[in-house]
């Protein structure tokens, strides 16, 4: 199934309306103390969403070699620096790989304290394009760790280690073809999340709320008859390594491409199961909660919105749960089944089918977690179909509230365009510890958007991540509610069953060489694909339960 769902309707007039965006700004700092470049401050102005971040770049400096092991080690000495939430270490060849250990020390900004050395995840090449596309070709892609979130700081200290390795070097000798453990062009990016939209209401970590999916049911917009009995993911379930299906899903999708940018004009269809605007009881306004920000929208922005126009008005912040009777009039409506089945009922045919598909949750829009649009690419690029979910976590740690997760996918938003260059964030959708949903990559939710998430299997899959670090800590219940929510809804819009399995055609990767078929659990962990940690080890044990929740939602 194509991409059926997007609208341009209010982009010509919004576009029109929309002033200008100042151009990204670079200052120089003050050059670092032994001839390497200086450091270097990127900025960008916001559409109005929240004040601008940024993200400062310094160059490391070679340190003493470590005492014990005499392996070379880079970094930089405590120093006072401009506020930061989220560090990560960037260098020049995106094929090029760490070998070493990272460890950062940052001080609170608050209260002066510096916290004690935290290990940042060095293995995130895994976390990219597929080989030979044009994001992943375009130049500008560098090799990174994965980021690591520390909170509002404004003094750090970064070590960089190279693996104790008899007879190794940590930088080649002139000459030399050996490959180097420490990578070339090593910076430290410190970045700044910026300021959030205006507040919506946020759930508490301890307290669920309607828009908080608990451990025993689903989230209050989604009425109880709809959700499975008994397969809602609990903290304590057990896991499930292998669906109950084996099978393959009935489509066997063909090497995954990337699409052309495409209008988002492009299969218009009408916006159901949307607030009307007025009270059913007096016919007074209402003001719903996924209300579009005010203001003057850039074009970016309008756009961005605009491609999920048939979900939610334009410039809207978050896109509203449904129940199941109203996700399948949609589901319809957006496949042009509608007219279909009416026609097949007026000539004695058998009524339409009901799809199998859970009720649409809640999404924070790109909008409504503060996006800068002008740090992505223009246009989007889309897959054939959605066949897949791979699982991750985000590996920036478990040291966030709720209520910062929109300034950690901000950051993380930021980390992926600026600092490693690609079109946009790489995860099609979010999810924190309290079950809340996010819009990822930009093109509209239900779409298939092309992501980079799962380097060989981008192509006719989506990328949900889970803020967090899972390799011994276990993933909240509500996080494993939020993906089991999310999957049962976007697979089931491109007819796929969660607890099946379904063919993905690799686009080369280190377990499976380019063009190999592969049998896949139609919702994988990321090391499924590639030879990863990823998802860590204690969300991966999950994936059973929400394979098994995911096809209850949608009525299997």
């Amino acid at each position: 199934m194509r991409r059926f769902l997007a609208s341009s309707i209010g982009v010509t007039c919004a576009a029109a309306l929309a002033l200008p965006l100042a151009p990204s700004g670079a200052a120089a700092a003050a050059a670092v103390p032994g001839g390497t470049a200086p450091a270097v401050t990127r900025a960008a102005v916001t559409n109005g969403a929240g004040t601008p971040g940024g993200t400062q770049s310094l160059p490391l400096q070679p340190l003493d070699p470590d005492r014990a092991s005499g392996a070379a080690t880079f970094g930089l000495a405590p120093r006072s620096v401009r506020p930061f939430s989220l560090v990560g270490v960037i260098w020049d060849d995106p094929a090029a790989e760490l070998h070493g250990q990272v460890q950062v020390r940052a001080r609170a900004a608050d209260t002066g304290v510096w916290s004690g050395w935290q290990d940042v995840e060095t293995h995130n090449a895994d976390h990219a394009a597929d080989p030979e596309t044009a994001e992943r070709t375009s130049g500008r892609a560098r090799g990174a760790t994965a980021p690591l979130w520390v909170g509002a700081s404004d003094g750090v200290e970064i070590r960089v280690r190279a693996e104790s390795r008899s007879g190794s070097e940590a930088e080649p000798k002139a000459g030399s073809e050996s490959t180097p453990l420490l990578p070339p062009g090593m910076r430290l990016e410190l970045v700044d999340p910026g300021e959030d939209p205006p507040p919506q209401d946020t759930p508490s970590e301890d307290t669920p709320s309607e828009d908080t999916p608990s451990e025993d049911a689903p989230s209050g917009d989604t009425p109880s008859e709809d959700a499975p009995s008994g397969d809602i993911p609990s903290e304590d379930a057990p896991s499930e390594d292998a669906p109950s299906g084996d099978a393959p899903s009935g489509d066997t999708p063909s090497e995954g491409a990337e699409s052309p940018d495409r209008n988002p004009g492009e299969g218009v269809g009408e916006n159901t199961g949307q607030p009307s605007g007025q009270n059913p009881a007096d016919g007074s306004a209402v003001i719903p909660a996924d209300a579009p920000r005010t203001g003057v929208m850039s074009a970016e922005a309008t756009a961005a919105s605009a491609a999920n126009a048939p979900l939610a008005p334009l410039g809207a912040t978050e896109i509203p749960a449904l129940n199941r009777a109203e996700t399948e009039e949609e589901y319809h409506v957006l496949r042009g089944t509608e007219a279909a089945g009416q026609e097949g009922n007026a000539g004695g045919q058998a009524p339409r089918a009901e799809p199998y598909i859970g009720p649409r949750p809640g999404i924070v829009t790109r909008s409504g977690w503060g996006a800068d649009e002008s740090l992505r690419e223009q246009g989007f690029v889309y897959t054939d179909k959605v066949s897949a979910a791979f699982v991750h976590h985000s590996a920036s740690g478990n040291n966030y509230t709720c209520a910062e997760a929109p300034s950690v996918i901000r950051s993380i938003y930021r980390y992926h365009t600026e600092s490693m260059g690609w079109r946009d964030i790489g995860y099609n959708f979010l999810v924190d510890k309290c079950g809340k949903i996010y819009e990822g990559r930009a093109g509209g939710v239900a779409n298939p958007v092309l992501g980079a998430h799962t380097l060989g299997f981008n192509s006719n899959s989506m990328g949900v991540a889970v803020l967090g670090t899972f390799s011994s800590t276990s993933p909240p219940a509500a996080a494993v509610t939020g993906v089991a929510q999310l999957t049962a809804w976007k697979l089931g819009l491109h007819g796929m069953d969660p607890s099946a399995k379904t063919y993905l055609t690799s686009g080369g990767g280190n377990l499976y060489a380019k063009g190999t078929q592969v049998r896949l659990n139609v919702i994988s962990g990321h090391r499924d694909g590639f030879n990863t940690e990823c998802p860590g080890g204690k969300l991966y044990d999950k994936l059973g339960t929400v394979r098994s929740a995911a096809a209850g939602y949608q009525g299997r």
